[in-house]
């Protein structure tokens, strides 16, 4: 099939790819000239596991050519993918400016050729009729003789950074919403080979054996909504943990234990039961403010939602009331972060927990050192000029009062903590992902805290730590 995709962000660039690998013939159009270059000399934008293969492969074949003729790429395809962003406004609601944007320009460029517009972008609920409407507005304004056809169709994403390619391949489920037989069916057909696992590359398939991807047929409303509630549902599984663990801390339980017992429940699951210092990213924050102000809206109060908020917020600082608890007075001291994106494998700062512990350690008056395999500079966001990034996990421990692991890179779990420990003024580490072995930290001469375990650490560090303090600590030593 001949498809458009409207924006070359994380969703728009990597379903285009994946449609092109597949054999549809595909364009990718964005207003940035630049970008659209540096995607026409095979490299990607954006840091993305195997998508530079897959997007160099595509083009190749002649399945992929990228462009910024918006006009010329709706008048020649058959099916447009709106892939552009919406980002959280101050008020919590999603900012539309570009899907109407984008609309506008279909209608304006739609000719007599049957189409089927594909709302790829997260949208507010109720998003389909809309640009239906826009997109007819703009049709009635050219006064065509011949009116063209179209149908909307909601189909949301469900990709997650650092696995997209995978999850593209290998979906839970494909969702469609739309009203027409027609659109629903090119869809069906648009997805073939993935429904039925026939994708080629032995790396892009998790099992050839598997039943086909089940697709759920249903209205522009519930798809919209779909999206909502799966994120949301997986950002209150994840407060719901977190607040589980903080609980643990007082009763000297350990979440990790806690977490096992619980998601072998068939009911509940083991996936996102990961303790630690809370979500960020670009999704969670932005679709769950967004379900919650939908809410309101249309008058109800989302308690429920609004408390998944408000304990991921308080998570986010329990790394410092820790740091407190163990070296008390934090002015002067100085901190080392292991990590800063929000999850590994991507370069994604946006709404990272690292942001907010900079901006709380810088107020308290600490030396904050980073290191992260894919941040080497502050030009990924204006705060990290306010701290030192470091190169080498020597360099980063040296002088260190403490570090703090923030996203669970799996490199950290191979450094030399040994050595690490002999070039830290006080060797403790605080394991905001519950990712590290515990005992090997003690072993390797560090006093460790975990989010909701018990606390492990060398006892000359410990006892050394207690006389440099006003109060004990409050976890137990083992």
């Amino acid at each position: 099939m001949r498809v458009c995709v409207i924006g070359t962000g994380y969703v728009g660039l990597v379903t285009g790819v994946c449609l092109a690998h597949i054999g549809h013939q595909v364009i990718c159009v964005d207003n940035n000239q630049a970008k659209v270059e540096l995607m026409r000399s095979g490299k990607s934008p954006i840091y993305e596991p195997s998508l530079p293969e897959i997007m160099q492969l595509a083009m190749q074949a002649g399945n992929l050519e990228f462009s910024t003729n918006i006009n010329s790429a709706i008048a020649n395809s058959q099916i447009l993918f709106i892939a552009v962003g919406t980002p959280a406004l101050p008020t919590g609601e999603s900012d539309t400016s570009y899907v109407q944007a984008v609309a506008r320009a279909i209608g304006l460029g739609i000719n007599g050729e049957y189409k089927v517009i594909v709302n790829k972008s997260t949208v507010p609920i109720g998003s389909g009729d809309w640009v239906r409407q826009i997109i007819n507005s703009e049709i009635e304004q050219r006064k065509l003789d011949t009116i063209p056809q179209f149908d909307v169709i909601s189909n949301p994403e469900f990709l997650r950074e650092g696995s997209a390619i995978y999850d593209t391949f290998n979906p839970d489920r494909i969702v469609l919403g739309g009203s027409s037989e027609k659109a629903i069916f090119l869809m069906q057909e648009l997805y073939r080979p993935i429904i039925e696992r026939k994708v080629s590359g032995i790396n892009y398939i998790k099992d050839l054996s598997l039943p086909d991807v089940p697709v759920v047929v249903t209205d522009l409303n519930s798809a919209e909504t779909i999206k909502y509630a799966a994120n949301s549902f997986l950002a209150t599984k994840i407060s719901f943990i977190n607040e589980v663990a903080n609980i643990c801390d007082r009763v000297g339980a350990d979440i990790t234990q806690v977490a096992q017992g619980i998601g072998l429940d068939s009911r509940i699951g083991n996936k996102f039961l990961q303790a630690g210092i809370g979500w960020g990213g670009s999704c969670f924050p932005k679709d769950v403010s967004a379900l919650i102000h939908t809410a309101t809206d249309y008058g109800y109060d989302a308690k429920l939602l609004k408390a998944t908020v408000k304990v991921n917020v308080n998570q986010r600082l329990l790394v410092i009331e820790k740091l407190q608890q163990v070296l008390k007075i934090l002015k002067g001291k100085t901190i080392g972060l292991l990590g800063l994106t929000f999850k590994p494998n991507t370069d994604d700062l946006r709404d990272a927990p690292a942001i907010n512990l900079i901006q709380e350690l810088n107020r308290l008056g600490a030396k904050v050192k980073a290191y992260d395999p894919l941040i080497q500079s502050s030009q990924h966001h204006p705060i990290l000029s306010t701290i030192k990034l470091e190169n080498t996990p020597e360099s980063l421990a040296n002088g260190c009062d403490a570090l703090v692991l923030v996203t669970d890179w799996q490199e950290f779990k191979y450094w030399n903590y040994v050595q690490l420990a002999k070039l830290m003024n006080t060797p403790v580490i605080i394991d905001g992902r519950n990712y590290l072995d515990a005992n090997t930290m003690a072993a390797a001469g560090f006093y460790y805290i975990g989010i909701g375990r018990p606390t492990r650490g060398n006892s000359l560090v410990a006892k050394r730590l207690q006389q440099g303090n006003s109060t004990s600590l409050t976890t137990q030593v083992a």
